[in-house]
């Protein structure tokens, strides 16, 4: 979810139902140098939370550092990720190369669990080859290290998004380990939300590409409420996650930021795609807006509805360089 869950898109899924949202993932390294665009992902608002904010490293020392400021920026859980299969992560030892890694990816867990007094969960996949089983002898151990849970994404790094995910590994770590554990990979309706819960014995399901412009999966998969919103709900939602997103990162970060989710959410057949197509090329927000409320006017009404019902939260904000939360 790096390049999406952004406070924007964190506060939208809180609004739709989610239990616990989580950040994007931040930069251990970045955090330690005071690298002022990392610094911005500690930006937390009161009515995101409950909050896990996700770090990556390789090193026990700078990640325990980065926890401690990661915990004094509000944080309710220091997430730490295992997971990331993307090369520019992985090269530096961090991400799924951990999993192949266990003495290293321990002694982080008990750095970090050592250096804050909030909850400390993992985010792993099953390993880095595909048929990999590395996460059922890794995970009990990182338990054993100060995990309060773990989340597996039982698809290989080798694999990212593509093929299946392959659940049975979530029941068999289940039964491995005395903590709750999350299930994630390929939650995209409530009812494959019930069948991962009752085959694996997961306390919980993580949803994550499901909800990209499209918090109603969220809706769906807690309530069962499948009706496809209006055209004005969705022009509504989007316009307002554009808005807060301006809020975050400032205009000119916002404007390329927010190209991709046009797409993701007025697809689903909502828009014609040659409408989804246009919004991309409009070089300035004000333009977007203009054009998604003329092709849905209701929206207007919709939108100052959820405005006002929007929590106005004080922001909990790390004493460190703050431009970068104007996009100055």
């Amino acid at each position: 979810m790096a390049g999406v869950s952004v406070q924007a898109f964190r506060r939208q899924g809180r609004r739709f139902g989610a239990g616990l949202v989580c950040s994007e993932m931040v930069s251990c390294a970045g955090l330690q140098h005071g690298n002022e665009r990392t610094l911005g992902y500690l930006r937390i608002a009161s009515d995101e939370r409950p909050l896990a904010v996700q770090i990556f490293g390789a090193e026990p020392a700078v990640m325990a550092a980065a926890a401690r400021m990661v915990e004094a920026a509000g944080a309710d859980i220091v997430d730490i990720n295992f997971g990331c299969p993307v090369r520019k992560v992985t090269k530096t030892g961090a991400g799924a190369t951990l999993l192949d890694d266990p003495e290293r990816a321990c002694r982080i867990v008990d750095a970090v669990a050592s250096a804050v007094s909030v909850p400390v969960s993992v985010k792993m996949r099953r390993g880095l080859e595909n048929g990999s089983r590395s996460c059922l002898s890794v995970g009990p151990r990182l338990v054993e290290a100060g995990a309060s849970t773990l989340t597996l994404h039982p698809r290989s790094a080798r694999q990212m998004y593509t093929g299946s995910a392959d659940h049975s590994l979530t029941a068999e770590l289940v039964s491995r380990v005395d903590v709750p554990e999350v299930a994630s990979g390929a939650i995209t309706s409530r009812a494959r939300a019930q069948a991962v819960l009752a085959t694996t014995g997961a306390a919980g399901v993580m949803v994550g590409r499901a909800a990209q412009g499209n918090p109603w999966a969220l809706r769906e998969i807690l309530d069962g409420d499948g009706v496809e919103p209006s055209r004005e709900e969705v022009v509504a939602e989007l316009i307002m996650f554009v808005r807060e997103t301006v809020r975050e990162l400032g205009e000119t970060r916002a404007t390329g930021f927010l190209r991709k989710f046009y797409g993701w959410y007025l697809g689903h057949g909502r828009f014609p795609r040659a409408f989804k197509a246009e919004l991309t090329q409009i070089e300035t927000l004000e333009e977007v807006e203009r054009r998604l409320l003329a092709a849905a006017p209701g929206a207007r009404f919709v939108l100052a509805r959820l405005e006002e019902e929007l929590p106005q939260g004080d922001e909990v904000l790390l004493d460190l360089p703050i431009s970068i939360y104007g996009g100055g």
